[in-house]
């Protein structure tokens, strides 16, 4: 027995050695392509030549007016769509991207060099005159993703991280031990980054992704995680790209179901679809980020009448809340990959109505946590 313990270990620690040495690896040769970038770029510039540099243009999906319509779109989760020529030669909006996107490669190729991390805000403040927001840094960050084909993580900036995970499952992070199943109640920062993820152990069934942190404290307090075998995480609103790395990690690896509960409102709905079909902004990631198998739990606008709730609960769309409906339901995801997706939000513009997770407490305070939850799962009340 204790002979099995003991290669089980040792090859954990060579799969983990083999992992870093990989990511060593990496992290040299994109130092080397950079490096090549920027000294191409000082040549030109230095032989009198406006350098230009080709980006490709990424978009997951669109808006599609007519669903029937014989015009296919051509969105995709990993081949671009188009291109974009930055160059120094003509004074336009062009030349400033470049500009910026050559100072922030130049940040980069320090942290690499240097094997340091920082913040985009970081960044936004070594030229905040030339930077104007930190919009401009977040763009620049992800042209340079799309130009040496990687991810944020692989340039050293970190994000802040406030996503949130709690129940049956411990892993290890770099150094640091994140035992969650020894209080499977208590609340735990999401890990900045997978890559120093290791020796990960759960005995969930299922993996439960909450929109808002005061559901997660909800289920918290009625010690949800006790009850049912389980890990719950929460993104805070809108996840961040943390959290749904680890989303994804955790579904790929553990192999479990994951199921995601929002409000009845078209933010929830829009928050749901970016873990099931990747964010515009990051869509040249899409493919890494998303989890194309999630399963939308609640809030459902038919949940109100079945589970009886009163009407005090109910709230009425305000003319922005239309707006954001319609402009959902146009996209072409849901027209090819979630049409009962799409019909739910419409009945939800139909009827003119929303209502928040929390209005599932009218009847009893942990009524979410005792009946909602645990019902719909085990009767497969989801879509």
């Amino acid at each position: 027995m204790a002979g099995r313990e003991k290669r089980r270990s040792a090859a954990a620690l060579d799969g983990d050695e083999q992992r870093l040495r990989r990511r060593q690896e990496e992290a040299a040769l994109l130092l080397r392509r950079i490096r090549g970038l920027v000294r191409w770029v000082v040549e030109e510039v230095a032989a009198g030549r406006s350098p230009s540099i080709v980006l490709h243009r990424y978009r997951n999906y669109c808006s599609a007016a007519d669903a029937a319509s014989p015009s296919p779109c051509g969105c995709s989760y990993d081949a671009p769509v188009g291109t974009d020529v930055l160059t120094l030669l003509h004074k336009d909006c062009h030349t400033s991207r470049l500009n910026v996107l050559l100072r922030v490669l130049l940040v980069v190729q320090q942290l690499l060099q240097q094997n340091k991390h920082c913040s985009k805000r970081d960044i936004y403040y070594m030229y905040p005159s030339i930077f104007v927001e930190v919009a401009v840094v977040d763009r620049a960050i992800n042209d340079i993703c799309i130009l040496f084909k990687c991810s944020r993580h692989n340039l050293n900036v970190v994000p802040v991280v406030k996503g949130l995970v709690m129940g049956w499952i411990r892993f290890v992070e770099g150094e640091k031990k994140v035992y969650c199943i020894k209080n499977v109640n208590a609340a735990f920062s999401i890990p900045i980054s997978i890559e120093a993820i290791k020796d990960v152990v759960s005995v969930a069934h299922y993996i439960l992704v909450v929109e808002k942190e005061t559901v997660f404290q909800r289920l918290a307090n009625d010690k949800f995680c006790e009850r049912n075998r389980c890990i719950v995480i929460t993104g805070r609103g809108y996840p961040d790209i943390p959290t749904r790395r680890f989303l994804r990690y955790l579904v790929e690896h553990l192999h479990l179901p994951a199921y995601c509960l929002v409000d009845s409102d078209p933010y929830g709905f829009d928050i749901l679809a970016t873990y099931k079909f990747g964010s515009l902004k990051l869509a040249y990631d899409a493919n890494l980020l998303r989890v194309p198998d999630i399963r939308w739990l609640g809030v459902f606008t038919s949940d109100f009448e079945d589970f009886c709730l009163p009407d005090c609960c109910l709230l009425h769309l305000s003319p922005e809340d239309r707006r954001k409906a319609e402009s959902i339901l146009s996209r072409c995801y849901l027209h090819k990959e979630a049409p009962e997706w799409r019909s739910e939000l419409e009945a939800m513009l139909q009827k003119g109505v929303k209502f928040e997770i929390e209005a599932l407490s009218a009847s009893s305070i942990s009524f979410l946590s005792d009946k909602y939850i645990p019902q719909k799962i085990k009767q497969g009340r989801h879509i």
